[in-house]
């Protein structure tokens, strides 16, 4: 038996044993497998589990989440984070009903072309469903690589990922693609994990360049990354007779979803009350809701919840230029916001009990 085939064999072997029992790895169903794969992308597994089962309810064919409205799919993806990944899986659905009829493209190049699908994506869905020997690399995966074949650059440089997946396709087994690509994900997931790895539970542990030199607490290279920048934000609470003014996002980030009233850079009450006057809005102070703060990949918004009361209503001629309008608390719980929102929308409930 071959190096790579012997390797192949016992970490197949291992995954057999020790692999965990989800959801996604008991279909071969490309539709169900890529949303899940897609759900994975930067949450954790057991976040995942409570999600799954109900967006495939909900949206159980590639067709029904083409036609299902934005809304609803933005809704039942809250809480999850990342909201362009939902975005895109729509927008996806729905070039493949547009293109395809409904039909799952099954190459890996073909896959490649869906919006918000990566390679490690398209080599996940190629080779679980569809059985294509292409290998699907995560972040688990570069750190069982890195450690595994002793590779000490810098994991997020371009050269270093070309070598890396240069020799995690000559590891590819002939067959039973899908699952070695699953048993290194899960290796990475459950065993060689960040910093200390459980090198005594991993079946290439006598293989591991890692090991042998005692190093792999010190595997994958990665050069520091700037920290993320931190913005000032007032999230302004403006009621009206029970109900609370809400925008639907239009930029970028966060694009689709919900908030309240917001002004970056300035949290006093005072400053943000005149600005909100500049802007449009009759309306007076309140109080202060408290503090929140969340942390996207880039930036850190560092949240005041000020709440303000409207002494007459807005124009509708300035809540169409804005994207918003006064809503019910009944409204407010349907509709779907970011999870950066949680805590003001907690607030906003309590002022239109």
């Amino acid at each position: 038996m071959c190096h790579q085939t012997s390797m192949a064999f016992e970490l197949l072997g291992w995954y057999r044993r020790a692999g965990r029992n989800l959801p996604w790895r008991e279909t071969r169903d490309p539709y169900r497998i890529w949303v899940s794969e897609i759900m994975l992308q930067q949450t954790r597994v057991e976040t995942v589990k409570g999600y799954y089962e109900q967006f495939l309810k909900l949206f159980p064919t590639v067709a029904a989440l083409a036609e299902a409205p934005q809304e609803e799919v933005l809704k039942a993806w809250e809480g999850l984070g990342y909201y362009s990944r939902a975005r895109n899986l729509q927008k996806a659905a729905q070039g493949m009903v547009a293109n395809h009829g409904s039909g799952f493209p099954e190459r890996y190049e073909d896959l490649l072309r869906l919006p918000g699908v990566g390679a490690y994506t398209a080599g996940a869905i190629a080779s679980i469903a569809f059985g294509e020997r292409v290998p699907a690399i995560d972040g688990n995966v570069y750190r069982v690589a890195a450690r595994v074949y002793g590779i000490r650059e810098d994991i997020g440089a371009a050269g270093t990922q070309r070598r890396l997946r240069t020799l995690m396709m000559e590891s590819l087994p002939g067959e039973m693609t899908g699952d070695y690509n699953q048993a290194l994900m899960e290796l990475g997931a459950s065993v060689c994990v960040p910093g200390i790895p459980k090198c005594g539970d991993c079946p290439w542990m006598k293989r591991c360049d890692a090991y042998a030199e005692k190093d792999a607490h010190l595997l994958p290279v990665h050069m520091k990354k700037s920290s993320p920048k931190r913005i000032d934000v007032a999230v302004c609470l403006l009621t009206f007779q029970k109900q609370v003014l809400v925008a639907r996002r239009h930029q970028r980030m966060l694009h689709g979803l919900y908030v309240f009233y917001l002004i970056e850079t300035e949290t006093q009450a005072k400053a943000v009350e005149e600005l909100l006057s500049e802007q449009g809005f009759s309306c007076r102070y309140q109080a202060s809701l408290g503090a929140a703060r969340h942390v996207f990949t880039h930036r850190i918004w560092e949240m005041a919840l000020l709440h303000y009361e409207f002494v007459k209503a807005p124009s509708p001629a300035l809540l169409s230029q804005l994207h918003a309008r006064l809503v019910t608390k009944e409204e407010l719980t349907a509709l779907p916001f970011p999870t950066a929102m949680r805590a003001a929308r907690e607030r906003a409930i309590d002022l239109l009990m």
